[in-house]
């Protein structure tokens, strides 16, 4: 949400000396301005005293608090939040989480900048906004709106960064930032992140980390020994992708190629070839090197290879095998708007309009602002 036009909401005012906020009979200081937020067509200029209401002083506050950083009047601001609603954090944060799962995230990301305003040293604040961050970006990118992904991911990854450095250290930082760098195929700083996850919780008993925490140690040393074991914190592996992502992919596959020649066992090296060839539309190659990826350790439960190998298969017109591995795909990730978008082209590619009508819109079902399913359902309205 635009922070200028989110302060256009608010205006400031001086209150009267006998005004007070009535749940914790707070004397108000009448010197310092309160920002208030604004009724349905009220102006300063037209506001009526007796109508005001705690509630528009409140949620003024807040709003200044996420957006207006620079205000002198912080510390009085936060001091009156406080006291008048001593448990306004917790329930803040409840109310965040609830609009990020309902995937309200404009009011999820207002009530997420307003907490870190109420308490920007609070570093599990910190951590729940990278978090945010990271699942909007997703949630964008499943949508197909890449661009504004990775500019969610950039925030992110600010946040991850920041909490990352707090002192004492939080280990579920690194836990949570070891999942944000896997995602964008940046092994060693994923690998660093679980070793210092795992470091940090070393002396940590079975009791003291809990169920949860048992799981997270386990699976922290399990994506550290797979990293290690197929190389993949490799510059070449890294840069392969760098390359790739932002369209050099003949640099992309110099790269790749001589990884794969010192570790041809690695799936998800065969699979960022086929991935290279594929945007190159060398179909051909790309599927043999989809194939290769299915036959490397680990590399049959990648439901992206699956999904992959499927388009070159269409490209092929062998739809009898687009339809084989795509189903496999769903098997895995029966979620994955991706893969049910692709058996909607699938349907189209065959001439069955109405099947791919049905997939476009299961896919809406998951996430109604998809954009490549809206887009090809209002090309079917046509």
């Amino acid at each position: 949400m635009n922070p200028k036009n989110s302060l256009e909401s608010v205006y400031f005012i001086n209150l009267p000396e006998d005004f007070k906020i009535s749940s914790a009979a707070l004397q108000i200081d009448p010197t310092i301005p309160l920002p208030v937020q604004k009724k349905d067509d009220e102006t300063e200029e037209n506001m009526d005293f007796s109508s005001l209401n705690e509630e528009q002083i409140l949620a003024g506050i807040l709003t200044v608090l996420a957006y207006d950083h620079k205000n002198k009047n912080l510390d009085y601001y936060r001091s009156i939040i406080t006291k008048a609603r001593p448990e306004i954090k917790k329930e803040l944060c409840e109310a965040a989480i609830l609009k990020t799962k309902n995937e309200d995230f404009d009011i999820a990301e207002e009530i997420f900048m307003a907490l870190h305003g109420l308490d920007p040293e609070d570093n599990a604040v910190v951590l729940n906004m990278a978090l945010f961050l990271d699942e909007r970006a997703e949630s964008y990118r499943r949508a197909g709106l890449f661009d504004d992904a990775d500019a969610y991911d950039s925030d992110a990854l600010l946040y991850y960064k920041q909490v990352m450095d707090a002192d004492p250290a939080i280990p579920d930082a690194f836990f949570n930032a070891g999942f944000f760098y896997l995602k964008s195929q940046s092994f060693r700083e994923a690998k660093d992140c679980f070793e210092t996850y795992l470091a940090l919780t070393c002396d940590s008993s079975d009791e003291d980390m809990g169920e949860s925490g048992i799981y997270k140690k386990e699976r922290a040393q399990e994506i550290v020994d797979n990293i290690k074991n197929q190389n993949m914190d490799d510059v070449r592996f890294k840069a392969a992708y760098d390359l790739i992502s932002k369209g050099e992919e003949e640099k992309g596959l110099e790269e790749i190629r001589i990884f794969i020649q010192n570790n041809p066992k690695v799936w998800n090296a065969w699979f960022m070839l086929g991935w290279g060839m594929r945007k190159l539309e060398r179909y051909d190659s790309a599927k043999q090197a989809f194939l290769e990826a299915l036959k490397c350790p680990g590399g049959d439960q990648s439901a992206d290879t699956y999904n992959e190998l499927s388009l070159c298969y269409v490209q092929e017109k062998d739809f009898a095998q687009a339809q084989k591995v795509l189903l496999k795909a769903y098997e895995l990730e029966p979620e994955n708007t991706k893969i049910i978008s692709n058996m909607g082209y699938l349907a189209l590619a065959q001439g069955k309009t109405e099947e791919a009508r049905k997939f476009f819109t299961a896919v809406l079902e998951f996430d109604p602002k998809d954009q490549i399913a809206l887009h090809e359902l209002s090309k079917l309205e046509i």
